[in-house]
């Protein structure tokens, strides 16, 4: 049922127990995360489509998309991004940080556990396990129901064998978790300076992610043969990763290069949630991409006021579908309308809780869904999820209008990111702040925005904050315009989470490996980085693009000192 595409998959934040679990008729599967958080899996035949209305918008599943990608660069090792990130300079003595003893967990597309950069220097593997959700061949994880484990023996076995996936058959098709891991826990090879990451001695645990279910690429309308991945196994994937943390002895960090540009932007969901709980224990440690979403036009925001406010999407050729949500904070009250580019209009709708508004244009033949949710349970914010079906190339005009406004209320669309979609769908006036990507808004993560090393300015792609509300988002900024990997250059949210990762797995090797700061957490190390940033005289901090300022591993060190900037 978990890997079935026959099931639906529904996250829930209530244990199933009484008259519904001892129903033993009752085709499902139910899975428990932590407490009463956990995922039911029903037939699809006996329920209907998905929808905000019918299933509640927090329970259906958010997908994410990969945030890093290859681009034009030398295919020869630069050491640049790592040097100016203060990292190489602590890799040498006195402090001789190279991750030793701390783990490294990457939930990705896998990894190419055969290359020499994942292997000690008699070639047996640093990789602690690997969890491939997509291989249903194998014994799971102790306490999962699904994919199959590969211990540390069993990749060493494979090392030693002719054809090593005859015996591991675990692989990275894709190349993107195997980039990010290169990039913080890559190793010396011959001994030199062939490559190398920011922790070359981290141990890894790895986590293939399982494909998103095809009921979900549907909903969300996302563009053919580009991977997505569901919220469900990212719980699962985290659950796992967590059991590996030992507090006061074996330290985790934990790298999430993926994102979705839906949600609240200000965290509040299952996913964030879990990821804080799990993120404010001791010897853990996430690090979060920003994502790519800055300069997609993807954002609109505008003050809810009683007079009508015009949003405009321009929707190319040719475009399948795309999604959009409306946020508005509570208890501000808003109604819009539709005007389709050849003039048809979906009057003013008139919402009502739990309604849903299901309309097809007569001439331009598009079909519109509204859901309306006037209290989103995890936020409590008032939310409008838009559906566009076979959307007419044009100019479509969303009138939004507040029935009751408040005073500097105002309210945010966010589209399907630039990657999911099938075709060109963007906002005419966009707004590129709060562009972060989710999970981005975890409190105790460290969340990073990208800048390019070779010239100091700004990537223009990256997200940008703050928090829908104003909460401070992102911590800083890293490097992450053609960054080094074992698979060439690759650029992106996900380089700039890697780097940060590793300068995270050498100061956790310092505090609770070498015995400095037994007592931290993600929170601690968030401090630990955001306080060390290297701050520019042109900006003002916190900056919705830099944070506190750029990465800085030395400049941490120098304050855990006292030499105090300036």
């Amino acid at each position: 049922m978990i890997v079935s595409g026959d099931y639906f998959e529904l996250v829930l934040d209530f244990p199933l127990e009484g008259a519904f679990a001892q129903e033993s008729d009752m085709d499902y599967c139910y899975q428990r995360i932590e407490g009463s958080l956990g995922v039911i899996f029903v037939p699809r035949s006996s329920y209907p489509d998905l929808s905000a209305s019918r299933f509640l918008y927090r329970y259906i599943p958010e997908l994410f998309g990969l945030e890093g990608f290859p681009s034009a660069g030398s295919a020869q090792f630069d050491p640049q991004p790592l040097e100016i990130s203060g990292i190489l300079s602590q890799q040498r003595p006195p402090l001789e940080l190279t991750g030793r003893g701390v783990i490294f967990a990457v939930i990705d597309t896998g990894i190419s556990y055969e290359n020499p950069v994942f292997r000690y220097s008699d070639g047996s593997s640093r990789i602690l396990a690997i969890w491939d959700q997509t291989d249903q061949s194998g014994q799971p994880p102790e306490g999962f129901a699904y994919g199959t484990e590969y211990t540390q023996e069993q990749i060493n076995e494979a090392l030693l064998a002719s054809d090593p996936h005859s015996v591991v058959p675990q692989r990275d098709e894709i190349g993107h978790g195997t980039a990010i891991a290169s990039v913080a826990a890559g190793s010396r090879l011959d001994g030199g300076v062939t490559f190398t990451g920011a922790a070359p001695d981290a141990q890894l645990v790895v986590v293939k992610v399982k494909p998103a279910k095809q009921f979900l690429r549907n909903y969300y309308m996302i563009k053919e043969d580009v991977p997505a991945y569901s919220t469900s196994d990212l719980l699962f994937a985290v659950k796992y990763v967590q059991q590996f943390a030992v507090p006061f002895e074996r330290p985790v960090v934990l790298c999430i290069g993926m994102g979705s540009s839906l949600g609240s932007h200000n965290g509040g969901s299952f996913f964030t949630d879990y990821l804080q709980h799990v993120t404010s224990q001791l010897g853990m440690v996430s690090v979060v991409s920003g994502g790519n979403e800055g300069n997609s036009a993807g954002h609109f925001r505008a003050n809810l006021t009683e007079e009508a406010k015009l949003v405009e999407i321009r929707v190319g050729e040719n475009t399948r579908g795309f999604m959009a949500e409306l946020w508005g904070e509570s208890p501000a009250l808003f109604q819009l309308s539709i005007r389709s580019p050849g003039g048809e209009v979906i009057p003013e709708v008139n919402f009502r809780i739990g309604r849903e508004v299901d309309y097809t244009f007569v001439y331009e033949k598009t079909r519109v869904i509204m859901n309306y949710v006037p209290n989103e349970r995890n936020t409590g914010d008032e939310l409008i999820v838009l559906r566009f079906e076979a959307p007419s190339p044009g100019v479509w005009t969303i009138q939004v209008r507040g029935v009751r406004s408040l005073a500097a209320s105002v309210f945010d669309i966010w589209l399907t990111q630039k990657q999911f979609q099938d075709g060109e769908v963007h906002f005419l006036t966009p707004t590129p702040e709060i562009t972060l990507t989710m999970p981005s808004y975890t409190t105790d993560a460290v969340t990073a925005t990208t800048y390019n090393s070779s010239n100091g300015s700004f990537y223009y792609n990256s997200g940008q904050g703050f928090s829908r509300t104003g909460r401070v988002k992102p911590d800083l900024a890293a490097p992450g315009v053609s960054v080094s990997t074992v698979n060439g250059p690759y650029s992106g949210g996900a380089m700039a989470a890697a780097i940060t990762a590793g300068a995270a797995l050498q100061l956790m090797q310092w505090c609770v490996v070498e015995g400095n700061a037994l007592f931290v957490s993600g929170r601690e190390i968030k401090g630990y980085l955001s306080r060390g940033a290297r701050e520019e005289s042109a900006y003002d901090y916190p900056n919705r693009q830099w944070g506190y300022g750029r990465l800085d591993l030395k400049g941490t060190f120098d304050v855990i000192a006292g030499r105090l900037p300036g």
